[in-house]
């Protein structure tokens, strides 16, 4: 990178940038490796923020908003419509229905009938008679009368003054002009050169002199220690993040080995061993025990409820008397068969099974 920046420059190097080069390079590595380090500390610690923080809580105010701030909105939104447009409505109903009708029944027919038409028939019948009178008038005597006063006017004013421009104010114009073209324009000329030579001497000469033996170096040196001081921040800049990375790369090395290895290896060794016991041998059987129980639980109910069932029905029989009326009432169980071909039989006393015929036995 060094040489690359070094043949960017157009000047050559001379040993005032040699000798400035290598302290400046020091002081500012000294200034900008923890600087660096911080930078990357801060970096660091923003991405995790960012990560573990600022993504969960911006998902989740997406999600409220989405959830609960949007339909609010829009409720709100029509809500304001809603009142806007009564408002609109009342405000139209209270102010322009009224002039607008105010104006189109009242005003215009007034001002109509009221006032075009009279001042219509006045400029007819009076004021266009007068105005043509008063045309006549100005032509036959008002206009002859004007041309009279403007030619006395010339003859008095303005011929005067025209010859007074013309054979006295014009002669001595052109005598001024020769005397500035003959004589003030020479001396003004040899004024202005004395007046250009005195500035140059006493103003231009000491500014060039102070810029070209003073300022011009102090610029050089000054542009001089700016550029290597530049050359040694960035030089500074990259070896910090270097010297950053190798440290962040030794705590990560550092972590590992102490916190994630072992972590890991009990995890793999330890946790995923006894997890794998609990679930075999603890919670497999628990949870087909607990199924056990709950099938046999559903079954005792099932018999339970059937065996009620049976004791409401014989109950009825007693009552009512007899199996018709029991059919009528409470319906019939239905009959299964089994895979021997047998018939389910109720359990109910007094009560046969009726013949079932086979259909292959029909045949």
């Amino acid at each position: 990178m060094e040489p690359e920046k070094r043949g960017q420059h157009a000047d050559p190097e001379g040993c005032l940038a040699v000798a400035i080069r290598i302290p400046v390079r020091i002081v500012v590595l000294v200034l900008v490796v923890p600087m660096r380090m911080l930078w990357d500390v801060l970096v660091v610690c923003g991405r995790a923020l960012d990560r573990v923080l600022l993504r969960p809580l911006g998902r989740a105010f997406g999600r409220v908003y989405g959830t609960l701030l949007v339909p609010v909105g829009h409720g709100i939104a029509w809500l304001a419509g809603a009142v806007a447009t009564g408002a609109w409505w009342l405000f139209r109903a209270l102010f322009h229905w009224p002039w607008l009708a105010l104006w189109r029944y009242v005003v215009v027919p007034v001002a109509t009938y009221g006032v075009a038409v009279p001042l219509g028939w006045l400029y007819r019948a009076l004021l266009t008679p007068a105005g043509h009178g008063l045309a006549w008038l100005y032509a036959r005597l008002l206009t002859p009368l004007g041309r009279g006063v403007g030619l006395l006017l010339w003859a008095v004013l303005v011929r005067p003054w025209l010859a007074l421009y013309r054979w006295v104010l014009t002669p001595v114009g052109h005598g001024l002009a020769w005397l500035y073209a003959n004589a003030l324009a020479p001396a003004a000329c040899g004024v202005r050169t004395a007046v250009v030579w005195l500035a140059r001497m006493l103003l231009v000469a000491p500014v060039v002199f102070l810029y070209r033996w003073t300022l011009a170096p102090v610029g050089r040196f000054l542009a001089v220690v700016g550029r290597e001081t530049a050359d040694a921040v960035g030089l500074a800049w990259r070896a910090a993040g270097r010297l950053s990375r190798a440290v962040g790369r030794a705590l990560k090395w550092l972590a590992w080995n102490l916190l994630g290895r072992p972590a890991a290896w009990c995890y793999r060794n330890v946790c995923t061993p006894v997890g794998h016991f609990a679930r075999d041998r603890v919670w497999a059987p628990a949870r087909r025990a607990a199924v056990e129980a709950g099938r046999a639980a559903r079954g005792a109910l099932a018999s339970a409820r059937e065996t009620v069932r049976r004791a409401r029905r014989d109950a009825w029989r007693a009552l009512v008397g007899g199996p018709r009326e029991a059919r009528a009432v409470e319906p019939v169980p239905v009959r299964a068969r089994n895979l021997g071909g047998a018939q389910h039989v109720p359990t109910v006393p007094g009560v046969a099974p009726g013949p079932e015929i086979s259909l292959h036995k029909r045949g």
